[in-house]
């Protein structure tokens, strides 16, 4: 396994369950993952935003204790993923003037991110500030530094959210007794496990459709433009199912099962009816409409935020994510679309992940966001266990031979006992000095041989005649 201190630990807050990994980088730059633990959300977690901050924080106090237990380690710090409603990236332009033509220097690059930076927003916090072009004069570059002009204008894409999402997401974590490593943003930390750079220089769309939100990026020319959320999901397909007076369980049941974002329609193929609870049944049309309905509003709005952008993405489309597991979700986002370019649903494994010999994941897909967490951390994670501590022999076992006879010690042998224990108990507190070689002058288990041969010499004395 290696090493403790060199493990990565990251915890995603799902709205469908909260998971935790550990993994640790290999030297060719890869993550090795060594445990993965999940606990079902339970409402604790919706549409991103923490809802009950005590669940949530014994959530992740379960999910990261597991992983301790499985690897023998004490976890320290977390890296947390930030996603939700509350997240997306706003456009923000500084500009500074020139009394005359100047060289743009580096440093004056520089100085445009720290004026951006300071943005102020009203109940967000800012976590990302990406540059996006610099016009300098009349000419857009992502490179001004060696122009002249006499104005540099720079456009960033700030990603923020909202403020009470940090704080409470701080809140639970240190309830949990961990401090946080970093609070990363999932959906740009998903794009880094699952683009490929030439993917984000031609230009290319992540779509990440998740149990509550719909998670879009965008990248043309290498660059991150658009990060928006959606608050619709696959639990709006299962909720649209149970509306039927059919119960939650089985109709996400019912949603894996038969579910398709687009059926086919043939005028000559009967309904057949599918058996549910309590007797009854649901007719596959019915069902597959329910379905079909909902996965349009879906893919429409994810649409409308990539429609601007379409012609630029050239690597095209590649959608993730539990609710994009469902059968036919090329074929309808093509047709509600008219899409041009390539669209693909990711799989497997990362090229920059591997397993354990004993870690198994039957759907890697749908762990995508927890492995592009611990892909971006650093290993500062983790620590040794406690050491177990020594044991110590708090009084002497006589034997019944020996109750028998006078055993009474005189006082000052009993002074003597308790001041050898008290010279002892100073010995061990400097282990904790920089002299750790020294050894223990004299062991607990010695101390007990002097105390014994004292009290045997004592009683073993002839009486005074």
């Amino acid at each position: 396994m290696g090493a403790a201190k060199d493990i990565i630990v990251a915890v995603e807050l799902g709205s469908s369950a909260i998971r935790a990994i550990a993994g640790k980088r290999l030297p060719d730059s890869t993550l090795q993952i060594l445990a993965v633990s999940l606990e079902e959300n339970n409402n604790c977690i919706r549409n991103g935003i923490i809802d009950n901050l005590d669940k949530t924080s014994a959530a992740i106090s379960r999910v990261v204790k597991q992983i301790d237990d499985k690897l023998n380690i004490q976890t320290k710090k977390i890296y947390i993923g930030l996603s939700g409603q509350s997240l997306h990236t706003t456009k923000n332009t500084v500009i500074r003037s020139f009394e005359t033509k100047t060289l743009i220097t580096g440093s004056m690059i520089e100085s445009l991110k720290d004026i951006n930076k300071g943005t102020i927003y009203s109940d967000a916090k800012m976590f990302e500030a990406i540059p996006q072009e610099y016009n300098v004069g009349y000419r857009t570059t992502s490179d001004p530094v060696g122009l002249q002009s006499n104005m540099l204008e720079a456009s960033f894409a700030n990603v923020i959210a909202r403020t009470s999402l940090c704080e409470n997401i701080e809140r639970c974590v240190q309830n949990a007794s961990l401090e946080i490593a970093d609070i990363l943003i999932s959906p740009i930390c998903l794009s880094e496990a699952l683009l490929q750079n030439n993917d984000k220089r031609s230009g290319c769309a992540l779509v990440d459709i998740g149990a509550d939100t719909t998670t879009i990026v965008i990248y043309t020319n290498n660059i991150m433009r658009s990060l928006t959320v959606i608050p619709l999901g696959g639990s709006d397909v299962t909720s649209d199912i149970a509306s039927q007076n059919i119960e939650h369980e089985e109709a996400e049941a019912l949603k894996l099962k038969h579910g398709s974002a687009l059926h086919e329609e043939d005028e000559n193929k009967q309904s057949v009816p599918i058996a549910i609870s309590h007797g009854r049944n649901i007719e596959e049309h019915l069902l597959q409409d329910i379905i079909e309905a909902r996965y349009e509003e879906i893919l429409l709005n994810a649409w409308s935020r990539i429609k601007e952008y379409s012609d630029k993405l050239l690597s095209g489309i590649t959608f993730t994510g539990g609710a994009s597991r469902i059968a036919n979700l090329k074929e309808a986002f093509q047709k509600l679309t008219n899409f041009e370019h390539q669209i693909r649903i990711a799989k497997g494994l990362p090229t920059s992940i591997s397993l354990a010999n004993d870690v198994h994941m039957e759907t890697p897909d749908t762990l995508y966001t927890l492995m592009a967490l611990a892909i971006c951390g650093e290993p500062v994670c983790a620590g040794d266990p406690p050491a177990e501590p020594e044991a110590v022999q708090t009084e002497i076992d006589f034997s019944q031979e020996h109750e028998q006879e006078d055993t009474a010690v005189p006082a000052a042998t009993e002074e003597k006992e308790e001041n050898n224990t008290a010279e002892v108990s100073q010995e061990d507190k400097e282990e904790d000095k920089p002299k750790k070689e020294r050894k223990k002058s004299i062991a607990f288990s010695e101390r007990c041989k002097i105390v014994w041969n004292k009290i045997n010499e004592m009683l073993s004395e002839p009486e005074d005649e």
